[in-house]
């Protein structure tokens, strides 16, 4: 899969989405310095969502608990009102995607509904995300299908067969290239409840590229989806967790999401080969700091080795150890002087 010049899978670095969402608050130059900080940050791509409140709920839809536990929701409102509120303006995609473009990141939206999909192919969008809540909304799909971009499909709540559905209806609509990430739903997320090892599950059902998608507070579990493999990583940030807004007391704050990006570089980095064998960094210890055998006392030319005559020590340059039953028994060729470093030329 590619999204842009980036390639999308187990040997290339991990694409990291610093998803602002909603985060804006219906700012604009809030939205643009999200942008300007998930650039900073060294991130792949800054992904937005777009829904229309009037398609994505019914006004008579009960309260999330997780609002009302929290106290986000203010008295007398609905989710749907909530909704209504944090709705991105559609007027701003093309300042968001060209903003993006000047910072050298790559704009990335979540659509909600059909209308959003025709609206984000005006200004040129080169992948969609679909959010785990509409793996069952088929029409959606099969339209990003029919656009011929990428898609990135979150998986919170699915079984494996939401996903074959899915990937059915994306590939019977004609699309090609698609991720899948991992994700567990709640705001934030527990971290037992992540099972990250389900990842391998879907990377063996459907053999595309697998990613996570994290609610948990920190980034403790991206660190450690990257180690198992994650090829995408999605993150929510925020200019500041007391903003007012339901994704706010979840997101990482500016520092936190650079932190996390090196984090992952770092984690990638330290995965390097499956080959086991000593490195060009320990090179001059693997040579100073094993052992050998050494001369435990002068040894005149011509004496026949013993074992009391040898000694096990730094450094390792001389003759492996494993070679000392070779050793004893053989006569010396020079004279061996106290703490020589054995060699093959002196027996």
């Amino acid at each position: 899969m590619n999204i842009g010049s980036k390639s999308i899978d187990e040997r290339h670095p991990c694409f990291i989405i610093a998803e602002a969402g909603s985060n804006h608050n219906r700012d604009l130059e809030t939205a643009r310095r999200l942008i300007d900080i998930a650039a900073e940050a060294g991130a792949d791509a800054c992904k937005f969502q777009i829904f229309a409140a009037e398609k994505i709920y019914s006004k008579k839809t009960p309260m999330a608990s997780y609002l009302k536990d929290k106290k986000l929701v203010k008295s007398g409102e609905s989710l749907w009102d909530i909704i209504k509120k944090l709705e991105t303006p559609r007027a701003w995609l093309a300042e968001l995607v060209g903003h993006c473009r000047a910072r050298g990141i790559q704009f990335l939206c979540t659509p909600f509904d059909i209308a959003a999909v025709d609206e984000l192919e005006s200004v040129g969008v080169e992948a969609y995300k679909v959010a785990s809540f509409e793996i069952t909304h088929l029409p959606l799909i099969e339209r990003i299908a029919k656009t011929g971009k990428p898609m990135i499909l979150s998986t919170g709540m699915a079984n494996l067969e939401d996903i074959e559905v899915a990937l059915d209806t994306f590939h019977g609509a004609g699309g090609k290239e698609l991720s899948l990430l991992h994700c567990a739903i709640a705001y934030p997320a527990k971290f037992e409840d992540l099972h990250l090892r389900a990842m391998d599950t879907m990377r063996q059902a459907f053999s595309v590229p697998v990613g996570f998608s994290d609610h948990t507070m920190g980034y403790v579990s991206d660190v450690a989806a990257v180690a198992r493999g994650a090829c995408i990583i999605e993150k929510h940030f925020t200019l500041d967790r007391r903003m007012e807004g339901p994704d706010h007391p979840f997101s990482l704050e500016p520092g936190e999401l650079k932190e996390m990006v090196t984090a992952i570089r770092q984690t990638e980095a330290a995965l390097g080969s499956p080959r086991k064998r000593h490195t060009v960094a320990e090179q001059e210890l693997y040579r100073l700091a094993r052992r050998s055998l050494v001369a435990a006392r002068p040894i005149p030319k011509g004496t026949i080795i013993t074992r009391d005559m040898i000694e096990v020590k730094r450094p390792g340059f001389g003759i492996p150890t494993r070679f000392m039953p070779v050793v004893i028994g053989r006569t010396a060729r020079v004279d061996i002087d106290d703490d020589d470093i054995m060699t093959w030329e002196m027996i």
